[in-house]
């Protein structure tokens, strides 16, 4: 019951930024005249800006660390619990992406449209680049040669760098996928499953890669580092990795493709003999039935 609560917010959520639907243009270029797009798209830019200065800085060693584990285990939490924050904060205004890779992958799943999806990424990285900016400002200038940069361990080749970031945003965005699925019966905050998803995989990639899976969180620090070392493999191996995982959850799990949606299974609860019909008689506005439904309209 209360997964079908918060699938009717969802949506009335929609209806209501859908109101004027019929006044849309057809064409993905018709958003470019939506307020509403302008306004999701600054708000992209501002949450990977914060995502990426609070993130970033957990990895600059302004002071030493009492152990390297120590480390990974401060970096891991802060990621983490940041995309968390940025979502709770930005995710019913844009979809709290802060990530290219997860864009184009809502694209490649239809969730939103290739021009939303290339607006969005630039909106990102935009964003990335000045909060990599804002960690260079309140940094000593002895530190700003690596402003948590993410370089691929010494022993790994860069193939072994691209599949590293690959498999891990390939577990990153179908974790998105799964967590804000309206289908599913998840009563938990989608918020805080991709942000623990985001926190175990830095907890295990970041000896590895540095656990990027952001291809703005990594061009953000190598632009204001100036260091690009193998920064291809952190725009190639997350993309990949994040339009599998939309291939595979989208099209290959399908995990409702044979199964009644909520509304189906709504019509056929009401019209069964388990559930309780409050008579007309009870009421006193006026009443119609929808099928097999009771629907009260108080004037």
């Amino acid at each position: 019951m209360d997964s079908y609560f918060l699938y009717i917010a969802s949506r009335l959520e929609k209806l209501r930024r859908d109101k004027d639907a019929n006044n849309r243009s057809g064409s993905w270029f018709g958003e470019l005249k939506q307020l509403q797009f302008w306004r999701a798209a600054a708000a992209e830019c501002l949450a990977t800006l914060l995502f990426v200065f609070i993130g970033t800085m957990s990895a600059v060693d302004i002071t030493q660390p009492v152990d390297v584990t120590s480390k990974f285990i401060r970096v891991g939490l802060t990621f983490g619990l940041m995309i968390t924050v940025c979502i709770q904060i930005i995710g019913h205004v844009s979809g709290g992406h802060m990530n290219p890779a997860v864009s184009i992958a809502m694209a490649v799943a239809m969730e939103i449209s290739p021009l939303r999806a290339v607006t969005y990424t630039a909106a990102q990285c935009l964003g990335g680049m000045l909060g990599s900016l804002l960690l260079k400002g309140v940094t000593p200038s002895y530190l700003h040669g690596n402003l948590g940069v993410t370089s691929v361990h010494m022993g790994l080749s860069g193939g072994q760098g691209f599949a590293c970031e690959f498999v891990l945003t390939f577990l990153l965005v179908t974790s998105v996928f799964a967590c804000t699925d309206t289908n599913r019966t998840l009563c938990g905050s989608p918020s805080l499953g991709i942000g623990i998803t985001v926190g175990v995989l830095h907890l295990a990639g970041i000896p590895f890669t540095g656990a990027s899976m952001n291809p703005a969180r990594s061009l953000a620090s190598a632009v204001v580092s100036r260091d690009f070392t193998d920064l291809w493999v952190y725009w190639v191996g997350p993309v990949l990795g994040g339009c599998v995982a939309a291939g595979v959850y989208k099209y290959i799990f399908l995990p409702y493709k044979d199964l009644a949606t909520f509304p189906e299974a709504e019509i056929e609860l009401a019209s069964s003999a388990d559930v309780i019909v409050i008579p007309r008689s009870h009421f006193n506005g006026d009443v119609t039935g929808i099928n097999g439904r009771l629907e009260l309209s108080i004037d």
